[in-house]
């Protein structure tokens, strides 16, 4: 692949990223009628694992997952599967663009994270990278008239649970293989989900009208993470990012469109703080 191909690659697996995450959101609305989030993880965990192994066999690649890390793995998806389930229970609380724009949020955790726990320094870029992703995230939420707290308060934090799951996939990078990753994500949030979901002994089973629904967001999910690996694979994060972001906007057209969400101006401006403080730490670091 020549360098000047590699901005057009990036853009169009981004594309694909942004189509699947938009479509796990609008599935994720329409299952939460009859699943709870634990539920939804479940069957969407399963559906992938059946997608892995499949893959992994077909490919001859299911000998790449590998057991010597399985500690790191427990401590990714439990930070996966937590973020993502409160996520699924923001969808119905809060607007999709809002959902989303919390969600963004998670670069500036990571950068956190890293300060505390890594023993990174904190530098002047960084400190106001931070100040203005939660400058931003402010306004998203306006406290008191953005919108329902328990929504905000479920999407900011599991913003939280992505950052700390990006953390540990960066580790994992370095000796684990996609395939390996994306298996220890499916079987292992599958048993967490089982547990979950069935502690009180009822387990929900979809009606016919929403397994199509399920499946999309099992499959979605799947495709999301592989694009964005992809196009990073292709391209630097300063490139990719930017690309990123436009799940904000196209989000907030489909709430518009399908579920009479108003355009909030409030919504957009904070999303463009937290893209402010994302970019700044990309550049500064490159």
């Amino acid at each position: 692949m020549t360098e000047a191909s590699r901005p057009l690659a990036a853009a169009l697996w981004m594309t694909g990223a942004v189509v699947s995450f938009s479509s796990m959101a609008i599935a994720g609305r329409a299952v939460l009628n009859e699943l709870d989030s634990f539920e939804t993880m479940m069957f969407r965990s399963l559906i992938g694992l059946i997608i892995v192994v499949m893959i992994g066999v077909a490919t001859g690649k299911i000998r790449e997952v590998r057991f010597d890390s399985l500690r790191l793995h427990f401590l990714r998806n439990l930070a996966h599967f937590t973020g993502q389930n409160l996520w699924f229970s923001a969808l119905p609380l809060i607007s999709l663009a809002q959902v989303f724009a919390l969600e963004f949020t998670s670069p500036i955790w990571v950068l956190v994270f890293a300060v505390l726990f890594a023993g990174e320094k904190i530098t002047k870029n960084r400190a106001f990278a931070v100040a203005l992703g939660f400058a931003g995230a402010l306004l998203v939420a306006r406290p008191g008239v953005g919108g329902d707290p328990l929504g905000l308060s479920l999407a900011a934090i599991s913003a939280i649970g992505f950052a700390a799951s990006i953390v540990c996939t960066r580790m994992l990078t370095r000796t684990e293989t996609i395939l390996g990753v994306l298996f220890w994500l499916t079987s292992m949030q599958v048993v967490m989900g089982l547990v979950a979901a069935g502690w009180d002994g009822d387990i929900a089973w979809p009606s016919v009208a929403v397994w199509p629904w399920v499946v999309l967001i099992g499959c979605a999910g799947l495709v999301a993470h592989t694009c964005v690996t992809n196009a990073l694979s292709v391209a630097p994060a300063m490139v990719v990012t930017p690309m990123d972001f436009i799940r904000l906007p196209a989000i907030a057209v489909v709430g518009a469109l399908f579920y009479a969400e108003p355009l909030n101006i409030w919504v957009l401006l904070g999303a463009a703080l937290i893209f402010g403080g994302n970019y700044l730490n990309i550049m500064s670091e490159k």
